[in-house]
């Protein structure tokens, strides 16, 4: 199983990724190793992170808890 790259970042960097078209939430997701995360990974690439719903979620959740918890 891979291991999330983006664990040890701060919680700036972090939230900044996020805003960013969501990309830590992507990495988290990709990375994460088990099948149904990595397909809502690559979709979130090619639907604008499932039309803002992931998006919205992520930010919600890195700033609540500092990590992504939901899907990842």
């Amino acid at each position: 199983m891979a291991k999330n790259p983006l664990k040890k970042t701060s919680f700036i960097v972090k939230i900044l990724l996020v805003i960013l078209y969501d990309i830590y939430g992507i990495v988290a997701r990709i990375t994460s190793g088990k099948l149904p995360y990595v397909i809502i990974g690559v979709l979130q690439i090619f639907t604008a992170n499932l039309f803002g719903i992931l998006w919205l979620i992520d930010l919600i959740t890195v700033i609540c808890k500092k990590n992504v918890t939901v899907l990842a």
